[in-house]
């Protein structure tokens, strides 16, 4: 297994060995086995996790492309899911400062780009900080991986941003994670009308 992931350019640290990253080691459920792509280094520094809907409106990828993007500049790690509108548009904006290296953590094997529409920017991600997964080449994206995903986006994270979610939003999930955590949650405020802002507006209620 170990001499496929190198075959592949996917690195392999294990919780306890040299090389595993301090900002996962001391975590409340640090993973066994980390797989990575990138620079490990690109946790070193400030961290901000910008999390949110996969459905979010225009208002809600051009705030997070713009947090990720100012984020970025100034020398802050942008650390995100990989996932559809916020996370996409965080890392999107982040990469186009050409400032701090980002943290992307998703929840299949490195061979398994989800969702596909992001092969370009897994690739980015990758060659430009770091790509991280608990799973091993091969992993389909399930269900159950994401809220485990989701724990280690708090666990890595200086600050939680939420831009949009809803009420029942799995970006929630990073938050009770963070907060669990005592990482800092801040929310980013939305049309009261909004379903894609019911989980923000709550949040700061």
């Amino acid at each position: 297994v170990l001499a496929a992931h190198g075959a592949a350019g996917v690195a392999v640290s294990v919780l306890g060995a040299d090389g595993y990253p301090d900002a996962l080691a001391d975590d409340l459920e640090p993973p066994v086995v980390l797989f990575h792509q990138g620079r490990l280094d690109a946790l070193d520094g400030p961290r901000v996790a910008i999390v949110g809907t996969r459905a979010c409106t225009p208002y809600g990828r051009e705030v997070a492309h713009e947090l990720g993007h100012d984020l970025a500049e100034a020398g802050v790690q942008v650390v995100s899911g990989l996932a559809l509108g916020v996370d996409g548009a965080a890392h999107t904006g982040a990469l186009r400062a050409g400032g701090a290296p980002v943290v992307g953590v998703v929840g299949s094997g490195h061979d398994v780009v989800y969702p596909r529409r992001h092969r370009d920017l897994w690739a980015r991600v990758a060659a430009d900080g770091l790509l991280l997964s608990e799973s091993p080449l091969g992993s389909a994206p399930e269900q159950w991986r994401f809220p485990s995903r989701n724990r280690l986006l708090a666990a890595l994270a200086d600050a939680v941003v939420v831009v949009e979610s809803r009420r029942s939003g799995g970006s929630l999930y990073t938050v009770d994670a963070a907060l669990e955590r005592e990482v800092p949650v801040m929310a980013v405020p939305g049309p009261v009308r909004s379903p894609a802002s019911e989980g923000t507006n709550h949040l700061l209620g």
